[in-house]
């Protein structure tokens, strides 16, 4: 019978499970895992569900309103400290030119000070000048009146010196050239020039 096939050979008629495994490995086939399920989704469905449930509920909540609003209050205590820190700083940079202004105004008025009390010790100096030689001229007019008062005195004294030493060597000569007799008759002719008269 030629048209039924050969049967295989004994040796050859199924491949052992073992060796068909190791076949596989062998020619680098990718190995397929089936992902479990629940109700039809596969984990990356229930992911994506329960996050846009979670995005529902913060919306149905209003937490981005609340989100906001605390940030606006937040930046409105912000703008609220920066107002501050800025009038802060206007006060200062104010307190600062003040300061300034003032160290100018004492300096310009340390300056006239200073320019003042020059000006008055020299006019004490010359003052000074002027007094000392006026008690200096004062001084000479009197010494020398002093010594023109001495001088006087002393010429006064000279005189009346010479006076008296006259006088006495005039009644030494009287009383030498004169005698009794001799008074008696000037006496004498005294009186008769006397009675003429």
């Amino acid at each position: 019978m030629a048209d039924h096939p050969a049967a295989p050979a004994a040796g050859a008629a199924h491949p052992p499970a073992e060796a068909t495994h190791a076949s596989t490995e062998a020619h680098g086939a990718p190995d397929h895992h089936v992902e479990p399920t629940a109700f039809g989704l596969t984990p990356p469905a229930w992911i994506a569900l329960a996050m846009t449930m979670v995005l529902l509920i913060l919306i149905w909540k209003r937490v981005p309103a609340l989100i906001g609003a605390a940030l606006d209050k937040k930046i409105a205590t912000i703008r609220e400290q920066l107002d501050e820190a800025a009038q802060l700083r206007a006060e200062a940079e104010a307190l600062k030119a003040e300061y300034e202004a003032k160290a100018a105004r004492a300096g310009a008025e340390a300056a006239t000070m200073i320019e003042r009390a020059r000006a008055e010790a020299d006019g004490i100096v010359r003052q000074a000048e002027t007094d000392a030689a006026a008690l200096v001229e004062r001084r000479t007019r009197m010494a020398e009146d002093k010594i023109a008062a001495a001088e006087r005195a002393a010429l006064d004294e000279v005189r009346a010196t010479a006076a008296r030493a006259a006088a006495a060597a005039a009644e030494a000569l009287i009383r030498e050239r004169l005698d009794a007799g001799a008074d008696k008759a000037a006496v004498d002719a005294a009186i008769a020039q006397l009675g003429r008269g």
